[in-house]
């Protein structure tokens, strides 16, 4: 676990193993970092909005666990981002198989079910007038 948070801080470590690749393999994974790093941003303006915009909701503290789930969610994809990164450029220096992932499909079922949670409370204050 240390080696890895270590790949996360160190270009030295990372470069220190295996062979250089063709930049434009690098320059993917980092690109891809870039859009996971920026979807995580948004899930925290996202959280950020709904604490602060959001009118209070019929369900007591709803509002803010919504705002708490996506302030958590985009934490973790900001997380996940690195340590994907690390270890893709790992693998690519190495010549190995770039390491799966069902983040993705865990991170859509989440938004999906975020999603229907507000769509819930939308339906729920608008009855509740």
């Amino acid at each position: 676990m240390m080696q890895a948070i270590r790949n996360w801080f160190d270009p030295r470590e990372l470069r220190s193993v295996g062979t250089t690749p063709d930049y434009r393999f690098s320059l993917a994974n980092e690109r891809t970092f870039l859009a996971w790093l920026r979807t995580g941003l948004a899930l925290i303006a996202g959280g950020l909005a709904t604490a602060q915009f959001l009118p209070p909701l019929p369900l007591a503290h709803l509002r803010e666990v919504i705002a708490i789930a996506l302030l958590l969610l985009g934490g973790t994809v900001a997380l996940r981002a690195v340590d994907h990164w690390a270890r893709t450029e790992r693998a690519i220096r190495l010549g190995e198989e770039l390491p799966a992932s069902r983040f993705p499909a865990v991170l859509a079922l989440a938004v999906g079910l975020g999603a229907l949670v507000l769509i819930a409370a939308v339906l729920l204050r608008g009855f509740g007038r």
